[in-house]
C-alpha cells in the first residue's frame, strides 16, 4: 500500500479507536503506521539492497512491536508535575502497535508479499486482494477525513453541539466499509483463482495460478498461469460481468533445459532472485563465446523492475552474475 494511504488509515484509526488522546499520539500513530515503508528507500541504494530490504524485515510482527515500543519510549520517560495531564505510556504503546498492525494488514493483502513472521521464517505471505494503490480505499479515507469538517461547519450554522469526539463516528464507519470492501475483494479473488485453475492452456494443465488485483475494479483481475512449458497472462472477470477466454492468454514459453541454465540457477544471485520473484521468467541468449541467462519477474512488476543477469561459458562455468534494474520496456 502506498504511504499516503497508510498515513490516512492510521489517522482514521486514531479518530475511531483513540479519539480522546492528545495530538502527540496522533503524530505517533501516523509515524508508526508509515515508517515501515522506509525500506522502499533501499531501491535507491541498488537492486541488491532492494531485494534484501523491500517488504522484508521492517514488515514483520517483530518489527511492529519494536517500532511501537520505541515510539512509546519517550512517554515512559516523560513526566509532568500534573499527573492528570500525563498520557499513559501503555496506551501510547498500544495505539502505536494498532497503527503498525494495520499497516501490515494492508500490505499482507497486496501482491508483493511481506515477511510477516521474520526472523522465524523468510517466507513471504501474500493474499493478492488489493492493489498497491487502491483508489477506492484512498477515496473512502479522504471522505472520512473531510466529512467531519463539513459536519462541523453545518453544526456551527445551525447552532448544534457535538455530543462526542469529532470525527469518531465517520472514522469508525470508514474503517468498517474498508473491511467489508476487502472481504468482497477476497471473495472475488477466490472466484478468479477457481476460474483460472479449472481450465487448460495450450493443451496443458496449470501448475500454479495467481490473480493480481487491479486498482479501479474489484471485478477484473490480471490472471497468471504457469504450465509445464510456459507462463501465461490472461484477464479474468468475475461477478456480474464474468467472462474468461483462456485462448486470449499472452504466452511466454520457458527456455529448453540446458547445462548453462542449470548452472545459472545454482548461483547465489539466482537463488536470491527466485526468493524474491513469484513468477520468474528465464531466457537464454547465446553469443559466440557466452550464454547470457536473464531472470525477470512475470508479469507483475513492482515500482522497480529487478532482473538477474548471469553469464555462463560454453563449459557451464559462471563468468559473472549480478542483480540489476531493467529500465527497458516490459517484455512479453
Amino acid at each position: 500500500m502506498d504511504p499516503l494511504t497508510h498515513a490516512l488509515a492510521s489517522y482514521t484509526l486514531k479518530r475511531a479507536a483513540f479519539p480522546r488522546l492528545a495530538r502527540s499520539v496522533t503524530i505517533v500513530m501516523v509515524s508508526t503506521g508509515t515508517v515501515a515503508d522506509l525500506d522502499l528507500l533501499s531501491a535507491h541504494v541498488g537492486p541488491s539492497a532492494y531485494v534484501t530490504w523491500s517488504h522484508t524485515f521492517c514488515h514483520s510482527l517483530v518489527a511492529a512491536f519494536v517500532i511501537s515500543f520505541l515510539a512509546a519510549g519517550p512517554f515512559f520517560l516523560w513526566h509532568r508535575d500534573a499527573a492528570e495531564n500525563r498520557i499513559a505510556p501503555v496506551l501510547v504503546f498500544f495505539s502505536a502497535l494498532a497503527a503498525s498492525l494495520l499497516h501490515l494488514l494492508f500490505d499482507l493483502c497486496q501482491a508483493q508479499g511481506i515477511m510477516l513472521l521474520w526472523p522465524f521464517t523468510s517466507r513471504r505471505f501474500v493474499l493478492d486482494w488489493i492493489a498497491h494503490l487502491d483508489l477506492w480505499i484512498l477515496g473512502i479515507l479522504f471522505v472520512a477525513l473531510l466529512l467531519p469538517k463539513l459536519a462541523s461547519l453545518v453544526g456551527e450554522e445551525i447552532g448544534a453541539k457535538s455530543k462526542g469526539p469529532r470525527g469518531r463516528l465517520g472514522a469508525f464507519f470508514a474503517l468498517s466499509v474498508i473491511l467489508v470492501y476487502i472481504a468482497a475483494r477476497a471473495t472475488f479473488h477466490g472466484s478468479a483463482i477457481a476460474t483460472l485453475d479449472s481450465r487448460s492452456y495450450r493443451g496443458q494443465s496449470p501448475r500454479r495460478v495467481a490473480a493480481f488485483p487491479k486498482s479501479a475494479s474489484a471485478f477484473t483481475w490480471n490472471g497468471v498461469v504457469e504450465t509445464e512449458r510456459a507462463l501465461l497472462e490472461v484477464p479474468v472477470s468475475v461477478g456480474p460481468v464474468a467472462s474468461f477466454d483462456p485462448e486470449s492468454a499472452r504466452t511466454s514459453y520457458k527456455p529448453e533445459p540446458s547445462p548453462a541454465l542449470d548452472a545459472a540457477l545454482r548461483t547465489v544471485t539466482a537463488r536470491r532472485f527466485l526468493a524474491y520473484a513469484r513468477f520468474p521468467k528465464a531466457s537464454v541468449e547465446k553469443t559466440a563465446d557466452v550464454f547470457r541467462v536473464r531472470l525477470q519477474t512475470y508479469p507483475f512488476d513492482p515500482d522497480f523492475r529487478v532482473q538477474a543477469l548471469i553469464d555462463v561459458s560454453p563449459s557451464a562455468q559462471i563468468l559473472s552474475e549480478v542483480l540489476s534494474y531493467d529500465f527497458g520496456p516490459a517484455k512479453p
